[in-house]
């Protein structure tokens, strides 16, 4: 199924209001943790860019988004910034990077794609790259306006990722609602 939500300006605009108050502040405070600053970092589904901006402070930060909306919005409000068009599936980029972060992106991909996610990480990151992804905690999966989601466990996540990186940490944070949600951060093996 083609994920059309994202395709629209209006959509774009529909999700950027709905997003407004929303960050990843506490997210890259644990990604600062494990990953120094000034490394090279590629975000996934950069969407409006608040997360971006927050790891453009501390980090050489490359942003990405699969929409040409979104990326026209990102380049528009970031002259400077340096953006890719990738899908989150693939990452076809010949750049290397040493951490890789991504807010709630992922959850939009199915678990085989997922795995081939996680396998393009990791050929693409530095040795003893860090990753560093959130994702709805929950399981099964639905149709939000139009846009799969993936719910994850704490044991489906370490079962897809732990062939190509040591598992720093899987833990529960609040979103919406108490432990609505997972920050995985792990190690490339």
């Amino acid at each position: 199924m083609k994920e059309e939500y994202y395709k629209t300006k209006e959509s774009v605009e529909e999700y950027i209001e709905l997003a407004k108050d929303v960050n990843g502040s506490q997210l890259i405070e644990k990604l600062k943790q494990v990953l120094p600053i000034n490394s090279d970092v590629l975000e996934i589904g950069s969407g409006p860019g608040t997360d971006w901006k927050i790891l453009r402070e501390s980090y050489n930060v490359i942003g990405s988004d699969n929409s040409i909306e979104f990326m026209n919005h990102l380049i528009s409000k970031n002259h400077k910034g340096d953006f890719l068009e990738l899908d989150a599936i693939t990452l076809k980029t010949d750049k290397k990077f040493d951490g890789i972060y991504s807010n709630k992106v992922l959850h939009h991909l199915k678990d085989n794609e997922l795995i081939d996610s996680v396998k393009k990480q990791y050929e693409i990151l530095n040795s003893d790259g860090i990753i560093c992804h959130s994702f709805w905690k929950g399981e099964g999966s639905e149709i939000f306006k139009g846009l799969f989601v993936n719910y994850h466990s704490e044991t489906v996540l370490e079962e897809i990722f732990k062939k190509y990186f040591g598992i720093l940490s899987i833990e529960e944070y609040k979103e919406f609602e108490d432990k609505d949600s997972l920050l995985l951060i792990g190690r490339k093996k």
